[in-house]
């Protein structure tokens, strides 16, 4: 089981690359079009941008409400750099937030 989920989510990075994930490109990350609509029947959401000198790769299962993030370097080196599972971070109201506060806002606009 271990070993088809590291297979899956290695294919679904190399997948990303051969559809252009190294791009020379210098706009902006908020500029960039890199959401990917997950084809029929897929698990996975997976989604790429440049990192520096390596890409960075983003799959999230939304079944099991867990994210990873991946670095390929230019020898095509794969490093998990960070996985997590974010049931407890979506039901936060806030968290290192500025003023005007969610509740601020909130009660800002009702009555």
């Amino acid at each position: 089981m271990k070993a088809a989920v590291i297979g899956s989510l290695v294919s679904a990075g190399l997948l990303i690359l051969a559809a252009g994930g190294f791009s020379e490109s210098r706009e902006a990350f908020a500029q960039r079009h890199v959401g990917q609509e997950p084809s029929a029947g897929s698990d996975l959401i997976a989604f790429s941008t440049a990192a520096g000198d390596s890409q960075q790769i983003t799959i999230i299962d939304p079944t099991r409400r867990v994210m990873t993030v991946y670095h390929v370097d230019g020898e095509g080196r794969i490093a998990l750099k960070s996985a997590r599972q974010i049931d407890w971070d979506l039901k936060l109201m806030q968290l290192n937030s500025a003023a005007p506060l969610p509740q601020e806002v909130r009660s800002m606009v009702q009555p």
